[in-house]
């Protein structure tokens, strides 16, 4: 067990008829306490030179689990990094007033909202320099509901190529942001986006927001020189990071937790102690629900044009397989713990696949093989014609 499996495991009665969880976040639990549970299943691998046996279980797959969320996290970051155009992208941050905050919490439809905000003023800012080119940038926007000592805090990172593709082909370098109309744009675009999900009770409240911050929500939009060579350093460290590391996690002793962060304003190591129960539900409610996108495309990169495949891209497809073959779990296991999990513990040699077990039944190969290739559509084994 690692320590979020103990914590979890120690408190899951609690949480349950305490905390009320959410269906999604008691299934994303439950995948990540029984995660390399061999009852559920997994693959037996022999050495052809000895004869040892080795069985390594499923693993459970859910972005919750601090093993499975980071292989998720390197899954998403190659796919994004494969999109990403060879010039420069700039690392924006778009963040809301607190006291809207727990509408976000209450009602979670409305988290589409930010994306919706995000996406307007992002596109209107890049259409505004030429009416008739429409330029349009290529950006990519990840909605992180966590700050760094967990809390509730719904803030959208974007990653926008500085410079956008006109209607007839040309690209137009663009390094000069409007803060100013960022962020009273973001403003207004989510206010009026959250207006027409809500009563007019959000009246007073939009008001309010409006009186409050008179310059418009914070906006962060620097310059940051993101070059196509460091945009997926960018895109790992900001863009697919789990909610909290099992590393930042000091200590546990069964009934507090002390973990430790670095607070964004100065920077400053920060240790918090708090009771178990408060920081499973500080976790659990940033498991989203099912089937929602927490990462999504937009402009050129959400576009499937002839002229959009004429872009120089920073990662050729001739690397993509070379690429998505570092993202094995074997290389993943290898890379973060040091040991290749196929090598022999007797011998030394590259062990092989024999079985597969599921529910403590051995699968035969020749069924699954029937299943996959019933699911395919229009494809038929040539060992069934």
């Amino acid at each position: 067990m690692n320590i979020l499996q103990k914590i979890f495991t120690n408190h899951y009665e609690e949480m349950l008829y305490i905390l009320h969880p959410r269906d999604s976040v008691v299934e994303n639990v439950d995948k990540m306490l029984n995660c390399g549970d061999p009852s559920y299943g997994g693959a037996m691998y022999g050495c052809t030179e000895c004869g040892e046996l080795k069985f390594v279980p499923f693993r459970c797959h859910s972005r919750f689990c601090p093993t499975c969320g980071n292989k998720y996290s390197i899954d998403r970051t190659t796919a994004m990094s494969f999109k990403i155009i060879n010039v420069q992208h700039r690392h924006c941050v778009f963040t809301i007033a607190e006291e809207l905050r727990p509408f976000f919490l209450k009602d979670r439809e409305l988290l589409n909202c930010l994306f919706s905000a995000v996406r307007s003023i992002m596109l209107r800012m890049f259409h505004k320099d030429n009416k008739t080119e429409c330029f349009t940038p290529g950006f990519i926007l990840v909605l992180h509901t966590f700050g760094r000592d967990l809390k509730w805090n719904p803030h959208i990172h974007c990653l926008v190529s500085e410079g956008g593709l006109g209607n007839s082909g040309l690209w137009r370098s663009k390094t000069h942001f409007n803060y100013t109309f960022l962020r009273n744009a973001f403003q207004t675009a989510l206010l009026n986006e959250i207006s027409k999900h809500l009563d007019t009770s959000f009246k007073k409240v939009k008001a309010s927001v409006y009186k409050n911050q008179k310059n418009g929500f914070y906006v962060y939009a620097k310059p940051n020189r993101c070059k196509p060579s460091a945009v997926i350093k960018y895109i790992g460290r900001y863009l697919g990071r789990p909610v909290i590391a099992t590393s930042r996690i000091d200590k546990y002793d069964g009934e507090n937790i002390t973990f430790h962060y670095h607070r964004h304003e100065d920077n400053e190591l920060i240790t918090e102690t708090i009771p178990a129960l408060e920081f499973i539900n500080r976790l659990i409610r940033h498991i989203p629900e099912k089937h929602f996108k927490m990462i999504r495309y937009y402009g050129i990169y959400a576009r499937h044009r002839k002229s959009d495949k004429k872009l120089n891209h920073a990662i050729s497809k001739e690397k993509h397989g070379i690429l998505l073959s570092f993202n094995s779990w074997r290389e993943c296991i290898l890379t973060s713990f040091g040991y290749d999990p196929l090598t022999c513990p007797k011998c030394g040699n590259t062990m092989v696949f024999l079985e597969l077990y599921h529910n403590h039944k051995r699968v035969p190969l020749d069924e699954m093989y029937e299943k996959v290739m019933a699911k395919a559509k229009g494809c038929r084994s040539p060992a069934f014609n």
